[in-house]
Parts: structure tokens; sequence; C-alpha cells
């Protein structure tokens, strides 16, 4: 019997080309390539312990804070110690 030979799979993704645009120019600012940016970003969304694969933990709580404008700073962090209690 012969080996099969592997084959890398490839993907082929439609992208906005202004969301193009933005992740090839966003991952020449961190020097990596684009697909790996990509992976970074599917990993942090989608893993349920996303946390533990941020790289940049200030930018992610930053963003985190832009969807709670309206909550003050100690209600947010009330909330963070409610939900450490909790042994969530």
């Amino acid at each position: 019997m012969s080996k099969r030979t592997l084959r890398k799979e490839r993907w082929t993704l439609s992208f906005d080309p202004r969301l193009k645009h933005l992740l090839i120019k966003e991952s020449r600012k961190r020097g990596i390539y684009p697909v790996n940016l990509l992976e970074q970003i599917v990993r942090e969304r989608f893993n349920p312990y996303g946390h533990t694969d941020v790289e940049d933990s200030v930018a992610y709580i930053r963003e985190i804070r832009k969807g709670s404008r309206n909550q003050s700073d100690n209600a947010f962090l009330e909330e963070i110690r409610a939900w450490q209690r909790s042994n969530s």
C-alpha cells in the first residue's frame, strides 16, 4: 500500500474590501501574517475561556469597557468581584 500524501487544506474566504484592508493593515503593524491575525481573533472570540488566549489584556479590557460606558468604574469592578465570588 502506498502512503497517501498529506495535502494542506486550503480555504477561500470572501471579505468586504474595507475589512480586508483593515486586516492587512493591522497584521502589518503587528508584523504577522494576516491568517495568523484571523486565527487570533477567532480564538479570542469563540473560545469559551477566551481570556486565557488574549495576548494584550489591556486592550481586551478596554474593549469590554467600551460596551458598558454607562456603567461606573466602581460598578464594573463590583461586577467582576461578584463574578469571582460565584466561582464561575
